[in-house]
This record gives structure tokens, sequence and C-alpha cells, in this order.
């Protein structure tokens, strides 16, 4: 078994010192050398690329105010037309099959 006789030194705020004693504890860790070595070796760290969601949220914009437009114009005459209810679902199924994609690739981290 190799000695443990590396140091490494580290400045914390408090706040910081606070939350790592609270995950200590919900870790069940008393010994905070062990928790922040474990933490360090086999911890996750989980940076995620938020492009897509992004692009889904300018779709939404565009097809809220897509909704809004079509909504005034019914309001004003009194009537929609067929190719206007269609583009409206397109739009919708565009949305919802990129937030699957997503929604797809979060589920395999």
């Amino acid at each position: 078994m190799a000695k443990n006789n590396q140091m490494i030194y580290i400045r914390v705020s408090q706040e910081e010192w606070d939350y790592i004693h609270e995950r200590m504890e919900c870790a069940g860790y008393k010994n905070m050398s062990a928790f922040i070595r474990r933490m360090a070796l086999n911890g996750y760290l989980i940076k995620l690329n938020l492009t897509d969601v992004k692009e889904v949220l300018r779709l939404l914009r565009i097809y809220s105010n897509n909704l809004n437009q079509y909504a005034k114009r019914a309001n004003e005459t009194g009537s929609i037309y067929a190719a206007d209810i269609k583009e409206l679902k397109e739009g919708q199924k565009e949305i919802l099959n990129c937030m699957g994609e997503i929604l797809e690739r979060l589920s395999k981290i």
C-alpha cells in the first residue's frame, strides 16, 4: 500500500468551506482529507454544452411570435387559414423533436 506523503494546499472562502462540510456530511464522510481525495480521484465533473438548448429556445421564441400573430389575425378577421395551422403544427413538431434529441443525449450522461 502506497504511503500518502504528498501534500496539496488550497484556500477556500468561508462559504466554500461550509459547502464542503455540508457535502461531506451528505456523503457520510467525517474526514475531510478522505472526502477531498475521493472527490479529486473519483468525482464527476459535468460540463454541458447547451448550444442545442439555446437553439430550442430560439425556435420557441419564433413559434410564440408566430402563434401570437395568428391569434391576432384570427381575432381581427374571425378566421384563420388551414396553411397557418399547418405551419404552427410543423413548428411545434420541430421543437418537440429537438427537445427529444436533447433529452436523449442528456440521459446518456
